[in-house]
């Protein structure tokens, strides 16, 4: 498994390049997972004696990669959390989808219900959707098509789990290698076609907006190396 990179580092926080197949937090699976690694490097750059305070901000996937935040001190950990429910945390991401796309840009609106059994995202729209169903919006953007392969922009509105991979699947366009949402072979070491490449949000001392970006892997532009004009943009390098 490939080791995370600190793609910035202050007082308050942690910002990390998580990769494919290591878990946010710890699971069943007893697999290191990025919170364990983010404190362990916190008490041991920082020679903390003690336990040292990192609070996870937000999560991806196990199979998917990119950037994510730790709060380094309860304040960040405050205000950050308070960003998230306001929906002032930006995240953008790159995936790799299995279809043609009937459109250049659109937004899903849907309602998503998790089968903690399955572990899995069940999708309903408005007319049939259950009383405890929550509702999902992501905006999507067609960047390239290469076959049948189509690379896309996502911006989640709201923050459901699976919600980018449940979605793009209920268009007729899974994820490459999400075999849980329709499209396989596993074919990405453990993890999927899908990326968190920017992390927006306004810090929570300087008061200021600031942008993170998380480097494309590689794989993505092995997909993509002939054609591929936006992946060799610096916004995903």
């Amino acid at each position: 498994m490939l080791k995370p990179q600190v793609i910035h580092e202050d007082n308050h926080l942690l910002v990390l390049n998580k990769p494919v197949a290591m878990p946010c937090v710890p699971d069943k699976s007893k697999d290191l997972s990025l919170f364990e690694w983010a404190k362990s490097y916190i008490k041991i750059t920082r020679n903390k004696p003690g336990n040292a305070f990192v609070a996870i901000v937000h999560r991806l996937d196990r199979p998917v990669s990119g950037v994510v935040c730790f709060a380094l001190t309860s304040k960040a950990a405050s205000r950050l959390s308070d960003q998230l429910r306001r929906h002032l945390f930006s995240k953008y991401y790159i995936a790799i989808c299995k279809g043609k796309l009937k459109e250049k840009k659109g937004e899903i609106k849907s309602w998503l219900i998790k089968d903690k059994k399955r572990n899995q995202v069940i999708i309903y729209d408005q007319n049939n959707s259950p009383p405890n169903s929550k509702f999902a919006c992501t905006r999507w953007e067609l960047l390239e098509e290469r076959g049948e392969l189509s690379l896309v922009k996502l911006i989640p509105v709201t923050g459901r789990p699976h919600q980018l991979r449940a979605q793009m699947a209920s268009i007729g366009a899974p994820i490459l290698g999400d075999l849980k949402y329709g499209y396989g072979p596993k074919m990405y070491d453990g993890g999927i076609f899908l990326h968190a490449y920017k992390l927006s949000f306004i810090h929570p001392t300087k008061r200021k907006e600031i942008d993170f970006f998380a480097r494309v892997p590689n794989k993505f532009q092995e997909y993509f190396r002939e054609i591929s004009t936006y992946l060799k943009n610096e916004e995903f390098c």
